[in-house]
């Protein structure tokens, strides 16, 4: 039952789920690769915005975090979805607030730049980047292939970039792939690929 489950997720166009069709695709990847742009906002502006309204920064992020699941519940109560939405998520926790959340529980728990910047890349690219290699039909090993090198630059640009361990990477890559591929009801992939490899990164960091 599950394997029938994931296979008819699998073929599912989310064109076709999209509110808006291709203009709402469009708009959901936009918002989606865009996430890029949180940890540099966070980073270099979020100390400056917090001390502005006397907060710490973690308490902002907390903040932020209750809105997003105030709106979300306000949503769901209500039942209506947006341009950019899937359908089905006007009865169930919406993507975007997926990613919402599980964005605020990693400034939370790992709000250093060599991990923080990784995982959240990491889902603002590889999760559209295997959608619509899917999207394309291509060949699961090829789908697997692309991503392992997409996700091994993020991780190693890190490590370049940020001091993250060079040994994350091939750790890390493969973790952050295969978070994707869970399909169920009750939670997104949004979490999952931010959720599970923030539970490795977590776990890692004790051998430092």
């Amino acid at each position: 039952l599950i394997a029938m489950q994931t296979e008819q997720i699998e073929l599912t166009n989310p064109v076709d789920e999209s509110v808006g069709g291709m203009g709402g695709h469009i708009l959901r990847r936009t918002i989606h690769i865009a996430m890029i742009f949180i940890p540099f906002l966070y980073f270099e502006y979020g100390g400056t915005i917090s001390s502005g309204i006397n907060l710490e920064l973690n308490q902002l992020v907390s903040i932020l975090l209750f809105f997003i699941v105030l709106g979300e519940a306000i949503r769901l109560k209500i039942g209506f979805t947006v341009f950019g939405q899937r359908e089905y998520e006007a009865h169930q926790v919406s993507a975007l607030a997926w990613g919402g959340l599980s964005i605020c529980l990693v400034l939370l728990i790992t709000p250093q730049q060599e991990y923080a910047y990784p995982l959240i890349i990491s889902l603002a690219l590889g999760d559209p980047f295997m959608g619509e290699l899917r999207r394309k039909q291509v060949s699961q090993t090829l789908l697997i292939t692309l991503t392992l090198f997409l996700l091994g630059a993020i991780w190693l640009a890190s490590w370049h970039l940020f001091s993250t361990p060079m040994w994350f990477a091939p750790i890390m890559a493969p973790v952050c792939m295969v978070s994707e591929w869970p399909r169920y009801s009750i939670i997104d992939d949004n979490a999952t690929m931010l959720l599970i490899p923030l539970c490795t990164v977590v776990t890692l960091h004790s051998f430092v």
